[in-house]
């Protein structure tokens, strides 16, 4: 079967395909192509796999008013043709799209040639780019009705491979801090800020995001990264607590390794996905959420009070699922 995947604008989008990837290797000989945008990180994230991936010009779907918003309409145009003319060189018998502004024009170039288009959102609230392209999927699949996709690999971290990596020992605690692949700056700030009190009682992995490194940050039981990929799965395993943000991708990872976990969901310039990501998941697994306006002694009570929960609940990973559904003839 010749399957294309799309889905962009941020890693998030990406690693999920990266797993249906992985499956769908494992299921069979299939000729797998990547669609992605010309200039965003799916292209490095999709070729590091091995996997074929095309560029077209994509414009960014936005809720607010912009005068970007008059470039893009004509990129995306632009950019449905050039899905169409790189599906039908290919012989595509079914795309795959995650959701994220690149899909869009994939998903209606796959219209046109009248291939079946299956969606998956990942959010607990449906996104611009999907709520657009339902109308012309044969299936769409939420996550709130089948549950989430986890990469298996990042299920087969060692903690003794993530104490070599990172250099941190095994007497401390470790706390994993990230805010999602461009980095979050609030949550940078808190951990920097309040890193000698941290500090005190745990040791911290600091995922700042790319251009985001702080040179100046020495201290003993600290230590940063701009991005990490196949070192996650062990940085997981040595984990005791996880600070992140809402995003879907990565509550489910956490939940899958049923960690603990405080969310600091993104408020102000969202579409609310990850303050109900972030509900969605503290009410199964009995994490804690930190958002609104907060003190710096807000945040470090809420980390401790994290630390001292316990996990509850159940993670259910639909990657088989959905990969069933994209094989079905």
């Amino acid at each position: 079967m010749r399957i294309v995947l799309t889905g962009g604008g941020t890693g998030g989008h990406v690693i999920p395909n990266i797993a249906v990837i992985d499956e769908l290797r494992e299921r069979g000989d299939h000729e797998l192509l990547y669609v992605g945008s010309v200039r965003g990180p799916e292209r490095a994230m999709i070729e590091r796999v091995g996997v074929r991936f095309e560029g077209v010009m994509c414009g960014k779907l936005r809720r607010y008013f912009s005068l970007e918003n008059v470039k893009d309409a004509f990129r995306i145009p632009r950019g449905v043709w050039q899905a169409r003319r790189v599906l039908r060189e290919f012989g595509a018998d079914v795309v795959f799209s995650v959701g994220g502004y690149v899909s869009f024009p994939v998903v209606m170039a796959a219209k046109m040639l009248g291939l079946r288009i299956i969606l998956h959102e990942l959010d607990s609230t449906m996104g611009l780019a999907n709520k657009m392209s339902s109308r012309f999927a044969s299936e769409v699949l939420l996550s709130s009705d089948i549950g989430n996709i986890v990469r298996s690999s990042v299920l087969k971290g060692s903690a003794d491979a993530g104490r070599k990596f990172t250099g941190l020992d095994k007497h401390r605690p470790v706390i994993l801090v990230m805010g999602g692949s461009q980095g979050a700056l609030q949550v940078n700030r808190l951990i920097r800020e309040n890193l000698n009190e941290i500090l005190k009682k745990f040791q911290v992995v600091h995922i700042c995001g790319r251009g985001k490194l702080d040179i100046g940050v020495k201290k003993r039981g600290y230590v940063q990264y701009e991005y990490l990929d196949a070192q996650l799965r062990d940085v997981y395993a040595m984990t005791e607590l996880v600070v992140t943000r809402g995003g879907a991708n990565s509550l489910a990872e956490i939940a899958a390794l049923k960690k603990k976990a405080l969310v600091i969901p993104i408020g102000s310039g969202s579409r609310g996905d990850q303050a109900e990501n972030a509900r969605i998941f503290a009410g199964r697994m009995g994490w804690s959420v930190l958002s609104g306006k907060f003190s710096d002694e807000d945040f470090l009570s809420a980390m401790r009070m994290a630390c001292d929960g316990k996990i509850s609940g159940k993670f259910i990973n639909s990657l088989g699922k959905i990969v069933d559904v994209i094989l079905k003839k």
